[in-house]
């Protein structure tokens, strides 16, 4: 079958005369086994806190109705937090919102002791957006301990005119034993809610399954006015969990599952190429430019301005407004009692002065428009989150808008609705991912360029000095650009100030050798996004460890404290870092006559093929010695036949960190001998 977009779908008056709807029963609740009351571990997941028994989904679309069953047995302290239970619904105001009842559960012992769950769950709002209400059904089970097995089931229903085909996640946190999936679809003819929807009665799917689980169709026999009933049916077993380690990839869209479709469409291609025509279309309805930004243009920028100097214009008048997506939403009764309209265009935007990311992003696009060029929006996966399947046929894998314009014949990228991030420049989760972009006439893919290692740069400067006994005290001074910076400008918009220097405190405190008093005297360039973030702080405390008349000090003080990055010896999935990044660290430190240094880490360089580069270098002068730490990383992405390689170059200078200078207490002058008689 063809891997076709998800939808929620309306029945229309062209649908099919409706099959008879069969009630649907409860299953019984399970019998345990000897076997799992008594059960400890699992063999395959050492450690593991919990692991699925069974789950159960079935999707009945004639009674609109989706039915869970979860049998769960808790192994650790750690696997209690499960009977914890937190399910998700949405409330639309353009139909189409679903509910979840019939909550029934319980809670087995070891000695096969049963507790019924007799609460009543709670309602909790999740997240609310323009039209749509995220909310959550909660509830815990009773008397959960180590050993116990907990069952629970529910159901989630849809409005009478609506379906919505399932999407079977096979792979979760935990170990499962067993699951089973079935899906009875309808054979009316549909229409999705999107505006321009299309009739359909076609279903396709995506899958990615582990060798030998099929997923297995069957048809039942027809009848009056009835084609037969298609039945889809997973039998799964012996999953393991999801992959969690440092360092990889988001590869939250490539576990183990089953996506199923009604859509219009036959093949990938005709997909993306209606849905990104039609996606571009509604876009361009919102950009326009209309007059308001028009003229707001007319007065930000001069004629004899080129198209660079337009737009770093334009850049940063978007900059100045509200982002609501780092502050707060307004809502429509506050707009109201301010006099303001509906949001319908950019023009909106640019007259309250605020607006969300992509919201901003699509007044940039609309200003550079008027300032006579070029301009597309384009959407695209944010890497914090998953990675562009391109087979996987589904707009809600595209997070976030960015602008590309033509500056003078070439198309460059930007990012303004990620405040605070530089001009030409993107946020490191939406650089070197994929989308689609408007085009002349339509959409098409989109490949995001990325930053050099020279873009993302920290540089850790310690000047201090110590005392005859051996107490430190100075300055340190922390400078971000890049993607460190753009972080820490992006904090400072969710707090105060206070908790904004207490948060950059606690980041320095976790480098330094423990007991040191650290507090932070200044920040410079806060708002200044085109700027270095400077962030100066002061130090008094001790630094290293005496023994005898020797003090053993750690070379970096700012790696003092790190731990091996890739401590397994061997490893199956890809390392991922975020972005490329330059580390430089300069320590110095200038001690008294009564000391001297005995020894220094010898210097050293090291690198990985042409991904990476090591040094570290040393000096000392009869009151004071120096330490200097580069780092270059110029790749994100290592498969796992390069894991060895790099697990041994960080081994490496990991090591080399680790190295303390030693000084030691410079003997007394020898006391004058009186002269004699």
């Amino acid at each position: 079958m063809n891997h076709i977009s998800s939808r929620t779908l309306c029945l229309t008056l062209l649908s099919a005369l409706a099959l008879l709807a069969t009630p649907f029963a409860h299953a019984q609740w399970t019998v345990p086994t000897p076997e799992e009351l008594s059960m400890t571990s699992q063999p395959e997941v050492p450690g593991a806190a919990a692991v699925y028994l069974f789950r159960e989904e079935t999707t009945e679309d004639n009674l609109h109705m989706f039915s869970t069953y979860v049998r769960l047995k808790v192994l650790t302290e750690r696997g209690k937090e499960h009977a914890n239970v937190e399910l998700g619904y949405e409330h639309s105001s353009e139909g189409g919102s679903t509910v979840i009842d019939d909550i029934q559960g319980r809670t087995i012992h070891p000695d096969g002791t049963i507790i019924p769950f007799t609460g009543k769950p709670y309602e909790k709002l999740v997240e609310k957006t323009q039209g749509l209400r995220f909310m959550a059904k909660v509830f815990t089970l009773p008397d959960v301990e180590v050993g116990s097995i907990i069952e629970y089931r529910y159901k989630l229903r849809l409005g009478d005119n609506w379906f919505r085909a399932p999407q079977w996640y096979i792979q979760s946190s935990l170990y499962t034993r067993k699951a089973r999936y079935s899906w009875k679809p309808t054979n009316k003819q549909l229409i999705s809610n999107e505006e321009g929807g299309q009739l359909t009665n076609t279903i396709s799917w995506t899958k990615i399954l582990p060798t030998g689980t099929e997923l297995k169709q069957t048809q039942l026999p027809a009848r009056a006015f009835d084609e037969g009933q298609y039945i889809f049916e997973l039998n799964a077993h012996d999953i393991p969990p999801a992959p969690e380690e440092d360092y990889m990839p988001p590869i939250s869209s490539f576990t183990y599952r089953v996506l199923f479709y009604y859509s219009p469409y036959r093949t990938g291609d005709e997909y993306w190429k209606n849905e990104g025509k039609h996606w571009a279309k509604l876009r361009d309805k919102f950009i326009g430019p209309g007059p308001g930004v028009t003229a707001a243009v007319h007065d930000l920028v001069l004629p004899a301005d080129s198209q660079d100097q337009k737009l770093r214009k334009i850049y940063a008048a978007v900059m100045k407004l509200e982002n609501t997506s780092f502050t707060r939403e307004h809502s429509s009764t506050e707009e109201k009692s301010q006099g303001l309209k509906e949001l319908r265009t950019t023009d909106d935007i640019w007259t309250r002065k605020r607006g969300n990311n992509d919201q901003i992003t699509a007044l940039f696009v609309a200003m550079a428009r008027a300032a006579g060029m070029k301009a597309y929006l384009a959407v695209v996966t944010s890497r914090d989150r998953s990675l562009f399947f391109r087979a996987y046929l589904s707009m809600s894998q595209l997070d976030d808008d960015i602008a590309i314009v033509n500056v003078d014949g070439k198309d460059q990228f930007f990012d303004p609705g990620s405040r605070y991030c530089p001009y030409q420049h993107l946020e490191w989760k939406h650089s070197q991912t994929s989308g689609l972009r408007q085009i002349d006439g339509g959409a098409g893919p989109v490949e995001t360029p990325g930053e050099t290692y020279l873009y993302s740069k920290t540089t850790r400067i310690a000047d201090l000095t110590m005392d005859e006994h051996g107490e430190v005290s100075g300055t340190l001074k922390m400078t971000y650009m890049g993607s460190p910076a753009l972080h820490w400008r992006q904090r400072a918009l969710t707090g105060d100030d206070e908790s904004l220097k207490r948060e950059l405190r606690t980041n320095v405190e976790r480098l330094m050798p423990a007991g040191a008093d650290i507090k932070v005297t200044s920040i410079d360039k806060l708002e200044d996004y085109e700027q270095p973030l400077v962030v100066n702080l002061s130090f008094k405390g001790s630094l290293g460890s005496a023994t005898g008349k020797r003090l053993f000090i750690p070379a970096d003080i700012f790696e003092a404290n790190s731990k091996p990055a890739f401590p397994h010896e061997k490893r199956e999935i890809p390392v991922y870092f975020p972005y490329s990044r330059t580390n430089q660290d300069a320590v110095r430190i200038k001690f008294p006559p009564s000391f001297k240094v005995e020894s220094l880490p010898v210097s050293d360089k090291m690198g990985f093929e042409k991904f990476a580069l090591y040094s570290l270098n040393s000096e000392s002068s009869p009151n004071s010695f120096t330490i200097r730490r580069d780092y270059f990383l110029a790749e994100i992405y290592f498969k796992p036949d390069e894991y060895a390689g790099l697990r041994s170059f960080y081994s490496k200078f990991e090591n080399k960190d680790q190295e303390t200078v030693v000084l030691t207490t410079a003997p007394s002058a020898p006391k004058a001998t009186p002269a004699g008689n």
